[in-house]
């Protein structure tokens, strides 16, 4: 093979197939649209531990994502190819918040979108999910649940805890009770009327109560 035909390669052709300013353009949108994500990840968070190195990969995601269909969409022969070698590519790590699928999704979307050309639709719609994630994600129509962990020693003890719970807060179910010779143990599930929790205090100095804890809860339930 001579130097001549290197010249004449298709290879070289396709270097000016996607324009610099086009690719400059896309890179920095998708970098700006990315760092948008970011942030409406971080401020809809609600889980227990806050993983910053997912958040930065929502940023990559969509800039990757924007170059892989940028290279695509300049060559029908390339994206056969690129079919085929993204269907061996798995995502193997755990997803611990089902909204975080969501995010990952509208990532890979706007990348999409943006190398797609259409910059309108990447922007605006990217504004108005962020916007509907902000407002229903971070408002709250219940209040949020506690559980308290009663240990007493008998029958009589347990009617004066709950009677007592039934006063001081504005619901209380049972959600476990554990009886032992001695020993009974309960778990009720309670829904504050105001942040005053002295009735925990109260609880313990009944009589036949050996112990008293109350535990916040964030899992997921049902209201």
């Amino acid at each position: 093979m001579s130097f001549n035909d290197i010249f004449k390669s298709n290879f070289l052709e396709n270097i000016t197939s996607v324009s610099v300013l086009d690719m400059f353009i896309a890179i920095v949108l998708a970098f700006g649209l990315g760092m948008f994500i970011f942030l409406v990840y971080k401020k809809t968070y609600s889980g227990v531990m806050y993983s910053s190195s997912f958040a930065t990969t929502l940023v990559a995601l969509t800039m990757i994502t924007t170059v892989v269909i940028l290279a695509v969409t300049s060559n029908v022969v390339l994206s056969l190819g690129m079919v085929g070698a993204l269907s061996i590519v798995r995502f193997r790590t755990a997803i611990k918040e089902p909204l975080d699928i969501a995010f990952l999704f509208w990532s890979i979307a706007v990348g999409i979108v943006l190398a797609a050309g259409m910059i309108p639709l990447a922007v605006i719609g990217s504004v108005i999910i962020g916007v509907i994630l902000l407002i229903f994600v971070n408002r709250k129509s219940h209040t949020n649940p506690y559980i308290v962990v009663i240990r007493c020693d008998g029958n009589e003890s347990e009617n004066k805890a709950k009677a007592l719970l039934d006063t001081k807060v504005e619901r209380c179910v049972v959600k476990s009770k554990t009886a032992q010779k001695g020993c009974v143990e309960l778990n009720l599930e309670i829904r504050l009327k105001d942040d005053n929790t002295d009735f925990v205090n109260a609880l313990s100095d009944i009589n036949g109560v050996n112990s008293a804890v109350l535990v916040s809860y964030n899992g997921d339930y049902m209201g």
